[in-house]
Order: structure tokens, then C-alpha cells, then sequence
């Protein structure tokens, strides 16, 4: 819903805080359930997503319902100024499911019936589940749909996994016909079945890839895939058929993911394609705060870009719809954090465009496996821990940035991230099975800009490339013809492209591009990549750009310049003098390719001078040194300034203008100092 320059995620018009609430597993405590009204009040939050594991208190057998407990739930939040998001239950079902109707329960690649147990273990193309979900989704409608508590509809919860039953089976070769025309030959020539002796006569012949069976097969490893996604999907929109249909004005949403520990895109699911089917993004952020391998402002880095690509696949702000206050209890070591780091990473998440602090979980579960799984309300039940007082802190200044809500973030540079790509790119049998790294050399290209606090949106290949300067395409492996034709047209029309080695390989069935580098991206670039070389570990090589040197590993790509200008060569081996990075002019646009991949100080002084070239800037500058990130929210007459210290020691930072702390009140001008973890949130008039 928007209301002038701002889009509100919900009917509500404060930042939401709060998080997954289980008073489903505390029914036979019913001074537990009153105090935990006491205590949401003294923390300061607001929001609840209720029912998201709840199918079996909702229906403790087939057709007995039991949603007494749920209405007082509501009405006591909503008594005590809460609203709810309401999940479906889709995401573990009861067991008098599964064992009245076993066909629910998945299959795995190597065929073997999974038993009934632990989230997601159900099958996304059986019927059966598909109208038992629908069924309980309507009832929960029903009942629940005009409670003026109710914001949001939380669909199932983090989508994943896959099943090869034989109706999925059925679903994927349906899919395939659909897709190739019910053209066999067209599906063998795009999986290119010749090889090895593996083409298909007859549709039946068609499997999903096994470990015990197909596997090899790169254009069926990459339409698997998307037929998940697109199954997936499918089961997400039978969903929500009653919910559309009876609450046309309550939001949707499903909590997308994030690898914990790399920090980047979940990867079985292409959210490219699942976003265009939500009203609202939301994610669940889990970093690995003070961890052994990474600095502070490195992971934030990390932070940084999930959030810029999670806003910008509906360009609107998000929620976030997990995180913990403490702790988590999956990693191999589950540090909590230290003090000050729930408040700094908690307003990273809004600088870069989430209107909600969200928890897993609100309260401890007393058994099983997330029971040290951080919490705002722990086992002692009590608000005077240090991690409740924390969560009361966030919740006291969130109450002071409603006017933040709703807006947004302009960006003049986008980096380009595709699902899909990740993919072909991890399935192929060449270059260093280890050191592809996709998502990680994508956050390396996007670092320069977070750190000289510079907004990027991170975008998809079907999203507009015009509104950019610069675009940023590293590792492009998989491309289409139809986006190669779109690139062609945006450095035509004046806009700057940046690509890298292993980029315009294959199309996207795959295959490889015959006859040498397409030939509309050897009239981009004035030159062709002829050959890769892929370096063991400690293999090195250097470039010489402009007066520097710089260090290169895992790639080098061997060029024949043609007309581009060469800025850049090699020093070793036996492409030295040869061009490592080239330029070239290409009608009203110009366009770099990077042949190696190289150091992060290439980086820092490569994209300085193009953020110089194109006259890029901070929206609001300040200055400061390395580990402070400065984010900015926009409103039509006011910026919305978020200064960060992610270092363990205190920071100076100067502002040129008067600002005023929309936390304190106080006006600020000239420098001050920021404390470790410490983040200021500003405000200063446009007009």
C-alpha cells in the first residue's frame, strides 16, 4: 500500500517489533501466557507471527478443531496495543497426517520414502496437502480475517527442499512439456542427451537427477531446479487462494533465507521468481556476530548486501521476520552477542530499508532441539537479563523512527545477481571446483560502495537496468541472448558496464556459446576472452593498473584486445604484457572487463575512480574512517542518516551540516565520537 512517496508494508505505521510467538506449546500454563502479556509490554514490542507450527493445537485430529486457545491469544495482544501476523501451519503438519495419508511425506533424490519428523517433510505436488493446507488456511480466514489486530499473513515458513515421488514426477515431466512445446527433440537438443548416449525417446524416461542415477546431465540439473522453484511456488499460490479470496487487504509474505555462515542468497530456491508473488519481502538474518574468521565490518559487509538485494527485488522496504537477540544453536559455536551488537546490527537491518525488528523467538521452548536457541524471554523469565534489557533498548528506539517507515533508498549503481547462474555455474565440471565463489566475488565488487557508503541496489536479470549509471555483472557464466541484447542496449544508451572473467559462457539451457564469445558482447567490450586459466591456490600472479600492482588469484583470462583500450596487463606467465583489464568506448556508453580476479585493494582504487568518473556520491556525506558504514533513507523532504561503528574501538566522524538525533533530540554539527558498536540515527530537512 503506498501513501504518497512512501510504501507501507502493512496497515501499520510504526516499525514492528517483535518476533514468533508459541503459545501453543505453554496451553497447560496459563501464568506463562499472562506473563508473557507483562512482558511484552516491558520490551517494548508490538508485533507477533502466531500459528506457524501450530497445525496440530489447531486441529488435534482430522476435522476437530480447536482455535479457542488462538482467539484469546488475539485478543490479548491486540488488548495490550499488539498486532499479529497470522501464519498458515503448512510448515510441519500433525501426525495423524502423515500416517492417515503417507503419500504427504517426501521422497528423497535417492528414492527412499522419508518418515514423518521435522519441518518440510512434505510433498509440494500432493493433493492430498495441498487441500488439507487450503482447508485449515480458510478456516484461519474465517475466523481471524477482519480482527483489527491482524497486519500480515506469514505463508507456511522458510520454503525449502524438494521430493521426487512419482507425483512429482509426473509434475516435472508435465512441466518440461509444457516448456519445450511437447517437443521431445527440442528438450534432447537443449540438454544436449547425445552425450554419453542419453537421449530420450519417450517422455516416461525423464527423472529427476539422482545420486543413483542421472546426474551429469547439466541442462536437466538446471531445469530441475527451476521446476522446484516453480512447484514450490505453486503450492505457496494454493495457499493462499482462501486468503486472497477473503482477505484481499491483509498482505502476504513468506520469510525468505540467507546462508548463515558465507552470509549469501539461499540457493535451492530462485526468490528472483518467488518475489513477484509476495505483496511484501521479508528474511530471516542470522550473522555469525564475532566470529574467528572475519571482522566485525566485514560480516556487515555481508549483512549489507543480502539486505540491498532482498530490497530490491520488489524495490520497496522489506521485514525482517527472524533474528535473535542473543544467540543462535546451530552453529558449531553459538557465540551470543556482546553488548551493544543487538542495537547496531538491529538498526543496520532498518538503515538499509526494513521496517521491522522481528525474533525468533519470543520465548525459550522448555524441550527439544531449539531450546538454547536465543530468545527475548529466557528460561528465568525474567526482564532484568542483559539480553532483555537489550531487546527493551531496540524497542524504545524504534518508537522513535515511525516517521522512518515507509521510505526508501535511491541507487545509481546495481550489481547484478542470478539464481540461476549460481546454479550452472556450481554444477559445471571446470575451472576450480572450490574457488567459483559466485555470491562471495559479488560481495567483493560491492564492498568499495558500502564502505564509501555509496547506495547499490542488487538486482535480477528481469529487472530495468536504465534507471543505473553503472552496472556491475562479475561471473556472469549463464546468459541468455535476450539479456545480452539488454546489456547491448543499456551501455548504448550511455550507461557504464562492469564484467568479469568466466562471463557469456553458456545460454540458458547451458550450453555453450559457439564460435568463440557472442559476438554482441565482443562489440561491448572491443575484445574477446580466448582462453581461462585456473590457478591453484598457491599459484600467483600480478596486474599492473594505472601506477599500481596486484595480486591475482584462481583466474586469469587470456584476451585479444581488438579495439578495446588496455588498462591493465598481466605480469607472469605466459600471457605476460598481455591484457588483464580492458576499456572501450561503445556508442553512448563504455564498458570494463576485469580478466583476473584480483585483490580487494584493485578494487578499492578500480571503482574509486570510476565512482570518481561518474560523479557517484553518498546522499548525505560523512566522514569517517574504515568500519563505519553511513546508510541513508530517503523521504520527500527529509534524509533519514544511519551512522554505524562496526569496529571494537571508538570512531570519529564528522558532520559537515546540522542534523538532529532523532534519539536523543540533540543537534548535531561538526565531529563527534562513536563508542564501540555505537550507531547514531539522524535526521536532516531536504528543503
Amino acid at each position: 500500500m503506498t501513501k504518497g512517496d512512501k510504501t507501507y508494508t502493512t496497515k501499520a505505521n510504526f516499525m514492528l517489533h517483535g518476533g514468533d510467538y508459541n503459545p501453543d506449546q505453554w496451553l497447560d500454563r496459563p501464568d506463562i501466557l499472562a506473563d508473557d502479556i507483562k512482558l511484552m509490554k516491558l520490551s517494548h514490542t508490538n508485533t507477533f507471527s502466531v500459528g506457524i507450527f501450530a497445525w496440530s493445537a489447531l486441529e488435534p485430529e482430522e476435522g476437530v478443531y480447536n482455535f479457542e486457545w488462538l482467539d484469546e491469544i488475539f485478543e490479548n495482544i491486540y488488548k495490550n496495543d499488539g498486532r499479529i501476523i497470522l501464519a498458515t501451519p503448512s510448515g510441519a503438519r500433525p501426525a495423524w497426517l502423515s500416517q492417515k495419508y503417507p503419500e504427504v511425506l517426501r521422497v528423497n533424490a535417492s528414492r527412499m520414502k522419508q518418515l514423518h519428523g521435522g519441518r518440510h517433510n512434505h510433498c509440494f505436488s500432493s493433493e492430498v496437502y495441498r487441500e488439507k493446507t487450503q482447508n485449515i488456511n480458510r478456516l484461519l480466514a474465517e475466523r481471524y480475517g477482519n480482527h483489527p489486530g491482524l497486519i500480515m499473513w506469514h505463508i507456511s515458513n522458510e520454503y525449502s527442499g524438494e521430493c521426487h515421488c512419482d507425483q512429482c514426477q509426473h509434475a516435472f515431466r508435465h512441466w518440461l512439456k509444457q516448456k519445450y512445446d511437447h517437443d521431445l527433440k527440442a528438450l534432447n537438443d537443449a540438454w544436449w542427451t547425445n552425450f554419453w548416449s542419453h537421449t530420450y525417446s519417450d517422455w516416461s524416461q525423464v527423472e529427476s537427477p539422482s545420486p543413483i542415477g542421472e546426474n551429469a546431465v547439466h541442462g536437466l540439473n538446471l531445469d530441475w531446479r527451476r521446476f522446484v522453484t516453480d512447484q514450490t511456488i505453486s503450492f505457496f499460490e494454493n495457499e493462499i487462494v482462501p486468503l486472497k479470496e477473503m482477505t484481499p487487504n491483509i498482505p502476504i509474505t513468506t520469510n525468505f533465507m540467507a546462508d548463515t555462515f558465507d552470509l549469501i542468497p539461499f540457493q535451492a530456491l530462485d526468490y528472483s521468481k518467488f518475489a513477484k508473488h509476495l505483496d511484501v519481502i521479508s528474511w530471516d538474518a542470522y550473522p555469525a556476530w564475532h566470529n574467528d574468521w572475519e571482522s566485525t565490518a566485514d560480516l556487515a559487509m555481508k549483512v549489507g548486501f543480502i539486505n540491498d538485494l532482498y530490497r530490491s527485488l520488489k524495490q520497496q522496504p522489506f521485514l525482517l521476520m527472524e533474528s535473535t537477540p542473543s544467540g543462535v544453536n546451530w552453529h558449531d559455536v553459538n557465540k551470543t552477542k556482546r553488548p551493544g551488537m543487538h542495537l547496531l546490527s538491529s538498526m543496520q537491518m532498518l538503515a538499509h530499508g526494513s521496517d521491522s525488528i522481528l525474533y525468533f523467538q519470543w520465548r525459550k521452548s522448555r524441550g527439544s532441539s531449539e531450546k538454547f536457541h536465543g530468545a527475548v524471554v529466557d528460561h528465568d523469565n525474567s526482564s532484568e537479563n542483559r539480553v532483555f534489557k537489550e531487546v527493551a533498548k531496540v524497542g524504545e528506539t524504534l518508537e522513535k523512527l515511525s516517521e522512518v517507515v515507509g521510505t526508501n533508498r535511491t541507487s545509481d549503481v546495481a550489481i547484478l545477481y542470478d539464481w540461476e547462474n549460481n546454479w550452472a555455474i556450481n554444477d559445471a565440471q571446470g575451472f576450480g571446483m572450490k574457488t567459483k565463489r559466485y555470491p562471495q566475488t559479488l560481495q567483493q565488487h560491492y564492498r568499495t560502495f558500502w564502505e564509501k557508503d555509496i547506495s547499490v541496489d542488487v538486482i535480477t536479470k528481469e529487472q530495468d537496468f536504465a534507471a543505473y549509471k553503472l552496472l556491475i555483472v562479475p561471473m556472469l557464466y549463464l546468459v541468455s541472448e535476450e539479456t545480452i541484447s539488454r546489456l547491448k542496449a543499456f551501455v548504448a544508451s550511455g550507461g557504464t558496464l562492469v564484467m568479469t572473467y568466466i562471463s557469456g559462457i553458456v545460454n540458458e539451457h547451458d550450453l555453450t556459446y559457439m564460435g568463440g564469445w557472442h559476438k554482441d558482447l565482443q562489440e561491448i567490450f572491443g575484445m574477446k576472452p580466448v582462453e581461462t586459466d585456473t590457478l591453484f591456490p598457491n599459484d600467483k600472479n600480478f596486474v599492473t593498473f594505472r601506477n599500481g600492482t596486484y595480486e591475482l588469484k584462481d583466474y586469469a583470462t587470456v584476451i585479444e584486445s581488438n579495439t578495446a583500450n588496455i588498462e591493465g596487463v598481466y605480469q607472469d606467465d605466459f600471457y605476460a604484457n598481455t591484457p588483464a583489464i580492458t576499456s572501450h568506448q561503445y556508442e553512448s556508453g563504455k564498458s570494463y572487463y576485469i580478466g583476473a580476479r584480483l585483490d580487494d585493494q584493485f578494487h578499492q582504487d578500480f571503482y574509486s575512480e570510476l565512482i570518481k568518473d561518474l560523479s557517484l556520491e553518498p546522499v548525505f556525506p560523512v566522514t569517517h574512517g574504515k568500519g563505519v558504514s553511513v546508510q541513508v533513507r530517503q523521504a520527500p523532504e527529509h534524509d533519514y542518516i544511519f551512522v554505524m561503528n562496526f569496529t571494537e574501538e571508538k570512531q570519529q566522524v564528522s558532520f559537515e551540516t546540522k542534523v538532529t538525533d532523532m534519539v536523543t533530540g540533540e543537534d548535531l554539527t561538526g565531529e563527534i565520537t562513536l563508542d564501540k558498536y555505537e550507531v547514531r540515527i539522524v535526521e536532516k530537512s531536504t528543503n
